[in-house]
C-alpha cells in the first residue's frame, strides 16, 4: 500500500480512489504505530500483526518485496505516484501472466496453453526490461 504524504493526512481518502482491503497482514515493528493503527481503523481495514518472534509468517510478503525489487523498481526512474502505480500493475500482470515460476514448473500462476506451431516472437514489457514470448 502507498499512501502520498501529505501535510494532512486525513485529506487523502484511500476509498475514494481504490478499492480497500479488508485487512493488511504487517510484522510488530515499531514504525506501525498507533498513529497508523487508527487510520487503517478509519479507513475501515482491520490490523493483523504477525506473532511475536514468527519471522515465518511473513515470508511470503517479503519474498514478492524482493521480487518486485530485483526485478522492476530496481533498474527503473520513478517519476511520481501514478507512474509508479502503471508500473506495479504492468509489472503484476507480467508476474501473474506470463513470468515463469520454479515452484509451478516453470509455469505462471495463470496457465495458459502450450504453443507448439510458429515463429517465435518477443515483445518487450517495461520498455524492453522483461519479455513475453508467443508464437506467431
Amino acid at each position: 500500500m502507498i499512501l502520498p504524504h501529505r501535510a494532512n493526512p486525513r485529506g487523502y481518502d484511500f476509498r475514494e480512489r481504490h478499492r480497500a482491503p479488508a485487512y493488511i497482514v504487517r510484522d510488530n515493528d515499531r514504525a506501525f504505530g498507533s498513529v497508523f493503527t487508527r487510520r487503517l481503523q478509519a479507513m475501515g481495514i482491520r490490523d493483523r500483526p504477525t506473532s511475536f518472534r514468527s519471522p515465518w509468517q511473513n515470508g511470503y510478503v517479503e519474498r514478492l518485496i524482493g521480487s518486485i525489487r530485483r526485478e522492476c523498481t530496481d533498474h527503473l526512474i520513478v517519476l511520481n505516484e501514478e507512474h509508479l502505480r502503471r508500473i506495479l500493475g504492468k509489472f503484476s500482470t507480467y508476474y501473474n501472466v506470463w513470468r515463469p515460476h520454479v515452484s509451478l514448473g516453470k509455469d505462471a500462476p495463470n496457465r495458459r496453453p502450450i504453443e507448439s506451431f510458429g515463429d517465435i516472437v518477443a515483445h518487450a514489457i517495461l520498455g524492453g526490461l522483461h519479455h513475453r514470448y508467443a508464437r506467431i
